[in-house]
């Protein structure tokens, strides 16, 4: 079978097995992608939709933002040709050397200093983390401090320190989010997100 082929067949057999559900339109391809990416059925119950978060960042895209993510691995997992095609592009900031310098002299994890230094980049682009709970946390605080203004974030730090309170925090923020409760999530759940959305923009030209 083709790569295209296999895909299709895996969306139908994740279609049958959910049945009817109560995600919108815009919803359902995003949680689709996030089940196919990891064979992992619980999200249908535990992700998590600010309103018009989804459309939000259908729009990010078609505007050519910057997508910041705090991995590489989230980086390299995101499609790039259709975030090419709108001008946009997709970066990670954690392996950059002052961004390091930064930590070490602060103290604290290269993830919270990553979200310091791509505070300028991420105006009105969206802010991926798929690891580090210290990250999220951090863009948080900047956000209610108005010193960072995405226009949305996607929240799955995945682990057992602070992980699924890093997304509780966020979930109280009134501000465009996807997330999920508990401790599940990671960069490739993160990125697939991210590849549904941009998906969506394409078609939705």
């Amino acid at each position: 079978m083709k790569p295209q082929e296999i895909e299709d067949l895996s969306f139908k057999i994740i279609e049958k097995e959910v049945g009817d559900h109560s995600f919108s339109d815009d919803q359902w391809p995003i949680v689709r992608r996030m089940i196919h990416t990891s064979a992992d059925f619980e999200y249908i119950q535990t992700i998590r939709f600010y309103p018009d978060a989804v459309q939000k960042g259908i729009q990010a895209i078609q505007r050519g933002c910057y997508i910041i993510t705090d991995t590489n691995m989230a980086r390299v997992g995101i499609r790039k040709k259709e975030i090419h095609e709108f001008g946009g592009n997709v970066s990670c900031l954690i392996a950059e050397e002052a961004v390091a310098k930064k930590a070490k002299e602060a103290g604290s994890t290269r993830a919270l200093a990553a979200v310091d230094m791509a505070c300028e980049q991420m105006e009105g682009g969206i802010y991926v983390v798929g690891n580090a709970p210290t990250a999220l946390l951090r863009l948080i605080e900047l956000i209610k401090e108005k010193k960072a203004n995405p226009a949305m974030v996607i929240g799955f730090p995945v682990g057992f320190v602070n992980a699924a309170e890093s997304k509780d925090e966020l979930m109280a923020l009134d501000f465009p989010y996807i997330t999920n409760k508990g401790r599940k999530g990671g960069s490739n759940i993160a990125a697939s997100i991210v590849n549904a959305l941009a998906i969506m923009a394409v078609e939705a030209r």
